[in-house]
């Protein structure tokens, strides 16, 4: 991500909108890929497992879409005309977008935890932020005096999100083999068009110099606020697995399902929701771009010392 927005720094022009690498078109083929091979490779055999239960789903998918956007309300009433609009709009953009699905599984088997609910709430978290997602964001900006095409957002993401994701599915007995054998070229592919649409992105804001704008003080309260973000929601929902005595095993996939946010999903629904938008979406992605490498740092040690914690009472019920 760093060489991406040092590369946008240095040739702007190339990946800015109405530049040579064409980012309006290449953008939604590249959003389209990434969710035609994340159909093509999610297994829905191991959802059966997890889908019964609700009280764990309603608890993640409420972290999620509704405690995230209400800290996010209330962060933002709190500085008030202290930082930009369109820091504003990327803080709040960051609480209304869905969990991750690669991480959030990840961490829970790397926890022990129980896998099956983390797929599953992923899995649905990315389907539903499809929807939620720009509900929340048509609310702030109509509430600021802006608009946002609702219809046409959901038609966009129907079809260069959800209908790739489709597609992938339907085709998963033909080619989901030939993926999971050859998955570090499928990854590849993903990560290698993230960081495009990244690149994409910040050629937009540095072609319109928006950045010359913007104070190291603003760089540092972005990430104390997205520090304070990720314990905050931490700490709520440890408080709450501890109230409603949830099993370790499962503590994991609430914990790392409901704290996560997707970049993944986050940059390409942003390509389309603020299509068109007059300062580009660098400030708006800025967020969102320093809580996930931020979430995966912290949650990595956490995640270590869960499967330790575990493996010491395995142990010991063994003896």
């Amino acid at each position: 991500m760093v060489v991406a927005i040092i590369l946008a720094a240095l040739f702007p022009s190339f990946g800015a909108e109405g530049g040579a690498l064409h980012p309006e078109l290449v953008t939604k083929l590249g959003v389209a890929l990434i969710f035609f091979l994340n159909g093509a490779l999610m297994s829905f055999v191991a959802l059966k497992d997890g889908i019964m239960r609700w009280r764990l789903h309603l608890i993640i998918q409420g972290s999620t879409f509704l405690l995230f956007p209400l800290i996010g309300l209330a962060f933002l009433t709190l500085t008030g005309p202290l930082i930009s609009p369109d820091l504003r709009l990327g803080f709040f953009y960051l609480c209304a977008i869905p969990s991750t699905v690669s991480s959030s599984v990840a961490m829970t088997a790397a926890a022990r935890g129980n896998v099956p609910v983390a797929v599953f709430n992923a899995t649905l978290s990315s389907l539903l932020g499809i929807f939620i997602t720009p509900l929340w964001m048509s609310l702030l900006l109509k509430s600021s005096g802006q608009h946002l095409d609702i219809m046409g957002v959901f038609i966009d993401l129907m079809l260069w999100l959800a209908l790739p994701l489709i597609v992938g599915q339907v085709m998963r007995p033909l080619i989901g083999g030939w993926l999971q054998k050859h998955k570090k070229w499928a990854q590849l592919a993903d990560r290698g068009t993230i960081l495009l649409l990244v690149y994409t992105s910040f050629c937009d804001s540095f072609a319109r110099h928006i950045w010359s704008t913007n104070s190291p003080a603003t760089l540092a309260l972005v990430i104390t606020a997205t520090l304070g973000l990720f314990f905050i929601v931490l700490l709520m929902l440890w408080k709450v697995c501890d109230t409603f005595h949830i099993a370790p095993a499962f503590r994991a996939a609430v914990v790392f399902c409901g704290t996560k946010k997707g970049l993944a999903t986050g940059i390409p629904m942003a390509s389309l929701i603020f299509a068109g938008h007059p300062s580009g979406l660098g400030l708006i992605l800025l967020p969102i771009m320093l809580y996930h490498p931020l979430q995966l740092l912290i949650c990595t040690p956490l995640a270590n010392y869960w499967a330790k914690e575990t493996q010491t009472k395995e142990n010991e019920i063994a003896t």
